[in-house]
């Protein structure tokens, strides 16, 4: 059995969100947000870069509380836990990803679901979209299991 400190849970979450909240919104570049979603390398490369610098600022994040506050973190699973978390974000940012499994959704067990991803004008109001808010819904879902996976590996 791993071990785990409670209190690293709780911690590390409250700093991935921080810090997802300034990576996802105040560090990505306009042209990042416009483009990550394209088709073919320019595409990629711009997603890859967005989440590079997501990345960073949640390893970040999760270094100044563990330094500040004394946290056990290991940094074997600090890495996992980021590692899944920029896998997961950058599947959901391609956009037509996330898409496509809305759309399954909608045709299997939760009807409505591709509607909904396609509520709203992207162009005049992109944060009041069905497609935002299942792209941020996906994002803070897999910072709790980034937070759950880095407080393993540590006596409490």
């Amino acid at each position: 059995m791993l071990g785990a400190d409670p209190t690293v849970f709780p911690v590390a979450f409250a700093a991935l969100y921080a810090a997802h909240e300034v990576g996802d919104h105040w560090l990505q570049t306009h042209g990042q947000a416009c483009g990550k979603g394209a088709t073919g390398w320019a595409g990629r490369l711009l997603c890859a870069k967005h989440v590079a610098t997501l990345t960073a600022v949640k390893l970040a994040a999760l270094t100044l509380v563990a330094t500040v506050l004394g946290l056990p973190l290991n940094p074997y699973a600090v890495a996992v836990a980021l590692g899944i978390d920029a896998v997961s974000h950058y599947w959901a940012d391609r956009r037509v990803t996330l898409l496509a499994l809305a759309d399954w959704l909608g045709r299997t067990v939760l009807p409505g679901k591709g509607e909904f991803a396609r509520l709203g004008d992207g162009a005049a109001a992109p944060t009041g979209t069905g497609a935002y808010a299942l792209d941020q819904s996906w994002h803070i879902g897999w910072l709790a299991v980034a937070a759950l996976l880095a407080s393993l590996g540590v006596a409490s």
